[in-house]
């Protein structure tokens, strides 16, 4: 397996999911386990680059490719954009659910640069590029993840926030 830029190898059986596989195995324990059902998104992952629930995902599955959790997202000590915007912005409660909050942004503002379209877009046409990443763009596409603490309204801004750095940074 290929997480966070490093190889592991991993015997494992059949039915272990990656979530399991990360936390149990590996100590990668930033990935929560939420509902175990793929309800709530805290144990959001990004696999080849776009999001999935690790506790629906069989780890044997993902041999051979790239998985990053919330701990790879970072550059050393310095926090990705979308980390650093939710805690300047305290995008965050009790912390539980913002591991799998920060890795579907992260995905959330990729999808949205590339024009993908969400079940609130208005124009969806590929020549209208991509739709303003208003409040209800951003919900809508983050609706995958809940938070019982009802941080909601400051996830949405981090989540702005950061897509704001991303344009920012891709235009220079």
């Amino acid at each position: 397996m290929n997480i966070n830029g490093e190889k592991y190898t991993l015997s494992v059986d059949h039915r272990t999911t990656l979530l399991d596989a990360l936390r149990e195995r590996l100590d990668l324990t930033g990935t929560k386990k939420g509902c175990d059902q793929g309800q709530c998104g805290a144990c959001t992952v990004l696999l080849d680059g776009r999001r999935s629930v690790a506790c629906l995902q069989l780890a044997v599955a993902a041999e051979g490719r790239e998985i990053t959790t919330i701990e790879g997202l970072a550059e050393g000590e310095r926090l990705h954009p979308v980390q650093q915007a939710f805690l300047d912005l305290d995008g965050y409660q009790c912390g539980y659910c913002t591991p799998g909050q920060i890795c579907s942004a992260v995905a959330v503002i990729e999808e949205h640069a590339a024009g993908w379209p969400s079940a609130v877009t208005d124009d969806i046409r590929p020549e209208a590029g991509p739709p303003p990443l208003t409040a209800d763009e951003i919900r809508e596409r983050m609706s995958g993840n809940l938070c019982r603490c009802g941080a909601y309204v400051a996830i949405a801004q981090a989540v702005a926030r950061a897509a704001e750095g991303e344009s920012t940074e891709a235009a220079a």
